[in-house]
């Protein structure tokens, strides 16, 4: 037998595809308080499909509150968000579930299972929302690993690998049900750079050959600047910048070039019981002792 052979692999889920025609993600006057703090603030936005969204802020500036609005963690006050055209939490259980199908998640600790194997971990989305044999998720389980460089720790716990290879097994079964969507949560977070440099890749590469959109929060420079096609900042519960990475690089905002250098000093500012603790300690700055003087 000569030529090519191709081997159709089957979909996990075919809702798990977008198809109402328009953006990926819809938010529309997100309002979201905790007491008196007031965290997100009349947001709304589209995703449109095929794109790396990065979302960039200081901490605590509500990136957090937003992913969890988004995948439909927490409620908001008021607003919704719209997934492929379907309200993330909509009252109907069985139009959640759809919306849910629809993408996955890369949580910052990996919130992998330590009484399961890797590839029982990835194994987890496809026998709860298919109906597929054993032998064809064993199969989609050992491609989804092989993608992310993990084909060999298939029978490894979650505490024989390192924090890296956790992420990549992460990101595994976060696109378990090839969904049309993945929310990353901090993927970079403890980790060194020439492994945050093979995590960016694992978050482009799906997005530009499958078409899959991204949406990431991060606060690693260089990853801004290598993975997103639009950036947003976030600031007091608004954006108050959303562009490409070069109107970013370019921006005169001051909010946005202070966060960008990394800079004590602006409209950002350091907490100010940080502030009073160090003026304490080690008394005024220069520059306060200089405007004291007559």
């Amino acid at each position: 037998m000569s030529g090519n052979v191709r081997i159709e692999l089957p979909q996990a889920r075919k809702d798990s595809h977008l198809r109402s025609g328009g953006p990926a993600i819809t938010v529309r006057n997100l309002d979201k308080s905790y007491d008196d703090n007031h965290v997100l603030d009349d947001l709304s936005f589209d995703f449109e499909r095929g794109k790396v969204y990065v979302i960039m802020g200081p901490s605590g500036c509500g990136k957090s509150t937003l992913l969890r609005q988004m995948i439909g963690a927490e409620h908001p006050d008021a607003g919704e968000v719209l997934i492929d055209g379907i309200d993330i939490h909509s009252n109907s259980r069985r139009l959640r579930d759809e919306a849910r199908r629809k993408f996955g998640v890369l949580f910052q600790s990996s919130a992998l299972l330590n009484g399961l194997t890797v590839a029982e971990n990835v194994a987890l989305p496809i026998q709860r929302h298919t109906d597929l044999p054993q032998s064809t998720i064993d199969l989609m389980v050992k491609l989804k690993l092989e993608l992310v460089g993990m084909g060999n720790a298939l029978d490894k716990y979650p505490y024989e690998i390192s924090g890296g290879m956790k992420k990549r097994a992460g990101l595994a079964r976060a696109i378990a049900l090839d969904p049309a969507i993945v929310f990353y949560d901090e993927p970079s977070a403890g980790l060194d750079p020439v492994m945050i440099g093979v995590i960016d890749k694992l978050i482009k590469d799906p997005t530009s050959k499958l078409g899959i959109t991204s949406v990431v929060i991060t606060h690693e420079m260089p990853s801004i600047f290598r993975i997103a096609d639009e950036v947003l900042m976030l600031w007091n519960g608004r954006f108050v910048f959303r562009g490409t990475p070069e109107a970013l690089r370019n921006s005169t905002d001051p909010l946005v070039r202070q966060f960008l250098k990394g800079d004590p000093e602006g409209p950002i500012g350091a907490p100010r019981q940080l502030s009073e603790l160090s003026e304490r300690l080690i008394g005024p700055s220069a520059r306060d002792a200089r405007s004291a003087t007559p």
